[in-house]
């Protein structure tokens, strides 16, 4: 088992592990050509423990991580592989810059609509969509031990300052927070927050931990190192003073949610990663895991169920199953809406009400997280039936509504509303853009 240093890997570098000798040429190449496109990163202990070499390319923690051909366009692909044989590293760079726009890199309103302001300026590396919540990204938090192949954040990792959130202190948060009583919850997301060294995610933390911030009731850290690093939680050299920074967070009085990526049971099998997730319920915080449903990954029930009961063995607590959402390498991970419920639905029937505090599939859309909660037949029309969890109004929680029956669509801008209405409830106080608008707002951005 890898339980050492950490080794990462890169398109450069992949080359050096043991593993990479098994990889066919075409796979190959699809690494050295989707990467100028979508980050490429792993790690020896992703490669040792979690990918199964006898099958891939399915298997699902292979497909995870490694870039693919059908990633890209056909004729984007061949273009780009065409661009790279010839060697021209500005011609490289801006074609696959080009290919970065046309992937919507900032979905449902990050950079136009979630940036909040204070004195009438922009608060950098910060997002406040929901009123009780407020996001923060770390700049030291901008990577993570290896990265998805499907993630939305996919931005934050080429380098791009344009497409990046990066926060380079805790002071502008706090003087945001100190202005806004309303807000109970900060999440620190990335990136991975625990890339960073424990003392420097300390100086993000702590500050939340003073009397001047009592209104903060709810500390969550978004992090894929549960899954991909769990050595962070165990046997790195900080490891203890990390889970001792989880409890001097408990014993302030605050509720410490880790929100655990877990794309896959394959992720939850090992024991050093079971014994990450014990270390950190000993603290007093709490696990919630979470992932969206994905083409070739987790598109079975099968897989969630696993997943699920699993968890609550340990002592986590299912929270979300979202939908992939619409940027980055879509199309090769989408799927139907339709097909997510009825997945849900057919995992959700094989677990124990313990592990039934999920919720999904939701889409993190434009207006809100958006449930899909069946698919009725209401006055001789089959519809979506759809509610929202969270609103970027509060008062639109748990609104019932309804959108006509595509047993298409993968994303709710494909959605129209049912019963012949104009426009869904929300959209006299917040009208959609359209996704041509949305498109040129990223581009220009």
């Amino acid at each position: 088992m890898s339980v050492g240093k950490f080794t990462p890997y890169n398109e450069k570098t992949i080359q050096r592990a043991p593993q990479w000798a098994r990889v066919p040429g075409e796979l190959r190449e699809a690494v050295t050509v989707v990467s100028q496109v979508l980050p490429f990163r792993t790690n020896q202990y992703v490669l040792d423990e979690l990918i199964n070499w006898d099958n891939i390319p399915d298997d699902p923690i292979f497909r995870l991580n490694f870039p693919h051909r059908a990633m890209l366009d056909d004729t984007d692909y061949a273009t780009l592989r065409d661009v790279i044989a010839a060697g021209d590293k500005g011609q490289i760079a801006l074609h696959a810059g080009k290919l970065r726009q046309q992937m919507n890199p900032h979905p449902a309103g990050q950079q136009t609509h979630n940036v909040p302001e204070l004195d009438g300026k922009e608060m950098s590396g910060m997002q406040h969509k929901y009123s009780q919540t407020v996001l923060l990204f770390p700049q030291h938090g901008q990577t993570c031990h290896a990265y998805c192949t499907f993630c939305f954040r996919w931005p934050q990792f080429v380098g791009d300052g344009e497409l990046a959130f990066a926060a380079k202190d805790a002071q502008g948060l706090t003087a945001y927070l100190a202005r806004h009583r309303e807000v109970t919850d900060v999440l620190i997301t990335g990136g991975d927050p625990l890339i960073m060294r424990t003392n420097t995610l300390a100086r993000y933390i702590e500050p939340l931990l003073t009397p001047e911030f009592e209104h903060i009731q709810n500390i969550r850290i978004g992090t894929k190192s549960v899954a991909y690093w769990p050595q962070r939680f165990v046997t790195d050299r900080d490891a203890d003073e990390l889970i001792r920074l989880f409890e001097r967070v408990v014993t302030a009085g605050k509720h410490l949610a880790i929100m655990g990526h877990y794309n896959h049971p394959a992720e939850l099998r090992p024991d050093i990663a079971q014994t990450a997730l014990k270390r950190i319920i000993a603290t007093g915080a709490n696990m919630r895991l979470q992932s969206p449903m994905l083409r070739h990954i987790n598109d079975n029930a099968e897989a969630w169920r696993e997943l699920w009961t699993t968890g609550v063995r340990l002592g986590a607590i299912p929270y979300y199953m979202f939908v992939e959402r619409d940027t980055g390498a879509r199309s090769y991970f989408e799927i139907p809406l339709v097909r997510a419920y009825e997945v849900f639905r057919d995992a959700y029937q094989r677990v124990s009400g313990l592990a039934r505090t999920v919720r999904g599939p939701s889409m993190s859309a434009f207006p809100g997280k958006v449930l899909i909660d069946g698919t009725p037949t209401i006055r001789g029309e089959k519809v979506f039936a759809l509610q929202l969890l969270q609103g970027r109004h509060a008062d639109w929680a748990r609104r019932p509504f309804y959108a006509a029956y595509d047993p298409d669509a993968t994303w709710f801008d494909q959605l129209v509303p049912a019963f012949g209405a104009e426009k869904f409830f929300f959209e006299d106080e917040l009208p959609l853009p359209a996704p041509e608008a949305r498109e040129l707002t990223v581009v220009g951005a």
